[in-house]
């Protein structure tokens, strides 16, 4: 029991009077409960070490899943990349691969995301009949992000990270190069759709043998020139909880170098030639109604779908731009996982859906 004469932690980060009832009640409660105190990282000074750390909200996430096996592998620029590999035989041609990218711009890990990652690698067997098989790639140059690096060296490390698995990672990881897909969630969603695009121009080298089987992107940033101006992009969710107009151009402001580069497709595939989204992989894309990004990912998919590519776009109700990590936590009052959000655990349930979809798995209803 709190002393009444003990100070009171003050909000850093209270929700917005206009958008509550709009929320989830269930994310609310947990923000009102776990992030409400927490200070924004913007706010604070760079540092490399709390950077990495795990993100508060993390403790709104399930266990990961035991999967077959994790591997790390390092490339030429000395980016890092953890393999997770399921349980079981492999299909006959190898396993399909999935090149993943974590989330943060310049916050997280590799240990970033982890039910999102193992459910997709093992499927949520209980749920689905299918062996899915998924290489994750997370990028880490000079083992962890910093200031210094800047765009496109992300990009290049993403192009590198699929150049790798479609030669030595082929044989060391058993990958079937024929099915591939990429993903990622918010930032590792900009450089999964800036891959999957550059996979399908004629001069990636080495080619595909089969065009890519799907972007699976999770609130995407995928317009740098968006704001909150009037008619901007993120007007309408401006006041949305976790990633805020501020917090987005702080990220900006640490990854590009000015803001010419915001308009190269590259940094806001929204802007892609229309030739060249025209040969995009499909694409299942979830998206929080009341997240910042959440009109970016619409117009993705209503892009798409308007130049004759397949694009699903589901849109979370009430949900913000981390509602898909909240998939669970351990409640140890009643010694048991339980639900922190619905869309949480529907949201990751999809993603997983989708991803077996696209490699041609039968999946159970």
């Amino acid at each position: 029991m709190s002393n009444a004469n003990e100070p009171q932690p003050i909000p850093k980060q209270p929700l917005h009077p206009s958008i509550i009832s709009k929320l989830d009640p269930e994310y609310v409660a947990f923000h009102e409960k776990y992030l409400q105190f927490v200070t924004p990282p913007h706010t604070l000074p760079w540092d490399p070490v709390k950077m990495r750390a795990p993100a508060p909200f993390s403790i709104g996430s399930k266990k990961p899943l035991d999967v077959g096996k994790i591997e790390e592998y390092e490339l030429k620029m000395g980016q890092r990349m953890r393999a997770y590999t399921p349980p079981g035989e492999p299909p006959i041609n190898g396993w399909p691969l999935l090149v993943y990218f974590h989330g943060g711009w310049a916050l997280g890990g590799l240990d970033s995301e982890q039910s999102i990652i193992t459910n997709l690698c093992v499927g949520e067997r209980k749920q689905y009949s299918f062996d899915d098989g998924i290489w994750m790639y997370r990028k880490s140059r000079n083992a962890g992000w910093h200031p210094r690096i800047k765009f496109p060296a992300a990009v290049e490390d993403a192009v590198e990270a699929l150049q790798w698995a479609l030669t030595d990672g082929k044989a060391l990881l058993n990958i079937d190069i024929s099915k591939t897909a990429t993903g990622g969630v918010s930032a590792g969603g900009n450089l999964a759709t800036v891959l999957a695009l550059k996979s399908a121009e004629a001069s990636f080298d080495p080619p595909l043998p089969a065009p890519m089987a799907l972007q699976l992107l999770i609130v995407p940033s995928l317009d740098q020139t968006a704001t909150e101006a009037p008619g901007g992009r993120w007007e309408s969710n401006k006041h949305a909880p976790m990633l805020s107009p501020a917090r987005v151009n702080w990220f900006k402001g640490m990854y590009f170098r000015s803001e010419k580069e915001w308009l190269e497709w590259e940094a806001s595939p929204l802007l892609a030639p229309e030739d060249l989204l025209r040969k995009a992989p499909k694409a299942w894309i979830a998206a929080g109604e009341m997240d910042i990004l959440c009109n970016e990912a619409k117009a993705y998919a209503e892009k798409l779908n308007s130049l004759g590519v397949e694009a699903e776009c589901v849109v979370y109700k009430g949900g913000t731009h981390i509602s898909l990590i909240l998939d669970g936590a351990f409640d140890f009052f009643f010694m048991r996982m339980r639900k922190v959000t619905k869309s949480g655990t529907q949201g990751v349930s999809d993603a997983v859906n989708a991803l077996a979809k696209a490699f041609g798995e039968v999946v159970s209803s």
